[in-house]
């Protein structure tokens, strides 16, 4: 599910006319999209992270490593969290996702600048948790927005690298 979110999100992204990357690996880590415009003298640089859950039992975080050893909770535990551990848990994540390092070499080495951070979701179970992203700094959207997007009257190209996948998605919409 995750690999086709992330074609249907890239070719969003295409027909905006960013030049896209995908599934970048760095060892154990991957970086989901980078997306690249030029956008008059400057540049729009985007880092996506698609997390794509049709069916959510938990949060898109894991639970902070301190709550993990104090109370010895697993890192995927879906019990309620109050909102300093919904903090602590969105800062873990995005420095995993968009701060370590090697991810910020690799986007440097591809173009330097000031890199956006986003997170396209599907289904979520907390949307206090996409508050927390958003407060953060991070952008979040909506797979089903994207995909009404690609669907939308006049905005299907004859012919595109994902055009086949939209075409089924449209075919299910109908």
């Amino acid at each position: 599910m995750a690999l086709i979110a992330e074609e249907i999100v890239e070719e969003w992204l295409n027909r905006q006319r960013f030049f896209t990357i995908r599934g970048i690996r760095l060892g154990v880590n991957e970086m989901d999209i980078l997306a690249i415009r030029r956008d008059g003298s400057d540049w729009d640089l985007r880092h996506y992270e698609v997390q794509a859950s049709i069916n959510p039992v938990g949060y898109i975080t894991s639970v902070p490593m301190a709550v993990q050893r104090a109370e010895g909770r697993a890192s995927g535990s879906a019990k309620l969290r109050n909102d300093k551990e919904l903090q602590t848990g969105v800062r873990e994540w995005i420095g995993k996702k968009f701060n370590l390092a090697k991810k910020a070499d690799t986007r440097d080495k591809l173009c330097r600048g000031n890199w956006s951070f986003h997170l396209v979701v599907g289904e979520v179970r907390y949307e206090k948790e996409l508050e927390v992203f958003e407060r953060s700094g991070v952008e979040v959207t909506r797979l089903s927005e994207i995909i009404a997007n690609l669907n939308a009257p006049g905005a299907r190209p004859n012919t595109a690298s994902g055009k086949d996948l939209c075409d089924l998605i449209a075919m299910g919409a109908s």
